[in-house]
């Protein structure tokens, strides 16, 4: 009798232990997740009743959760606000989804985020300016939504990013002289948005900066003469933009690129080391494996 009920005491400890792996505020806000962008229907779906450490795609460390990687998994829906409560989360990607609706106001509490992942969905809306809060932010990853507004100065603030990437969206306005403090950034990827004014002087403080996708945009003024400080530099895409004069452009050692583009009408400029067959477009619309190689249409997100 003893050794039984001894037994039924070390299941239900055994129980308890399995319920409590993580708080129950973050189990809540993993379960809004799931409810929320239409779990049933996921590639890769959760067993509820199950440890939240054998979840797909969730990486629980020292009894928090710390990493949601749901790439590609059929997400559809919106993201809940009760997301914010995960503030242990490092890594969030739900990349290559169809998730719509705004970014929720919450995410300014993930201090702890180092990589947030949520190219190729359809979020609308305008970038939060909390987004500047995640100090630890090393990677955004935002390209193939429908975002719009302008890119938040706040973003300035950012200082360990060396990633980010918010091509082909509906961006519009100036691009922040604040993005010139980013002194650890190594890609900067504005291609294909409304973006206009003049490419920031600040931006010659990039110097560890590899990869400049400019392309594509309403930008114009003159090449700043600072680029001539962008010793790291290996891409550089700045076509199909308004700029009435790139002279600046003829300072920069060519034979550092590997990708050069620029509108190449202007008879006065005088590149003699550059080697034109390396130039070429470098993508950042990826396919995702559909039969037609398209993401999304161009009609509404909704």
């Amino acid at each position: 009798m003893k050794k039984t009920f001894l037994l039924s005491l070390i299941a239900l400890a055994s129980c308890l232990m399995v319920s409590a792996e993580v708080t129950k505020k973050e189990r809540s806000a993993l379960e809004d997740l799931y409810e929320s962008t239409n779990g049933k229907d996921w590639v890769r779906t959760w067993d509820l009743n199950a440890p939240v450490s054998s979840w797909y795609g969730v990486k629980v460390v020292d009894d928090h959760v710390v990493a949601i990687e749901l790439f590609r998994n059929n997400l559809k829906g919106v993201l809940p606000e009760s997301l914010g409560k995960l503030t242990h989360l490092k890594v969030l990607n739900l990349a290559f989804n169809g998730l719509t609706g705004e970014l929720p106001q919450g995410i300014a509490h993930m201090e702890n985020l180092e990589v947030i992942k949520i190219e190729m969905n359809r979020f609308k809306g305008e970038l939060p300016e909390s987004l500047g809060s995640l100090k630890n932010l090393r990677e955004l990853t935002a390209f193939n939504n429908f975002f719009t507004g302008s890119i938040p100065a706040s973003m300035g603030e950012l200082t360990k990013l060396k990633v980010l990437n918010l091509s082909s969206n509906n961006l519009k306005g100036a691009i922040p002289e604040s993005l010139g403090k980013l002194t650890q950034l190594e890609s900067l990827g504005l291609f294909e948005n409304t973006l206009e004014g003049s490419i920031p002087r600040e931006f010659g403080q990039l110097v560890e900066l590899r990869e400049l996708i400019l392309a594509n945009n309403q930008l114009d003024g003159e090449i700043p003469q600072e680029f001539t400080q962008l010793a790291s530099l290996e891409i550089l895409q700045i076509q199909n933009n308004k700029f009435n004069s790139l002279k600046n452009l003829e300072g920069m050692n060519t034979k550092q690129f590997l990708v050069f583009d620029y509108d190449k009408s202007d008879s006065k400029l005088n590149f003699k080391e550059l080697d034109f067959k390396k130039t070429r477009v470098v993508e950042t619309m990826f396919d995702d494996d559909e039969p037609d190689g398209k993401k999304k249409n161009d009609n509404d997100p909704e």
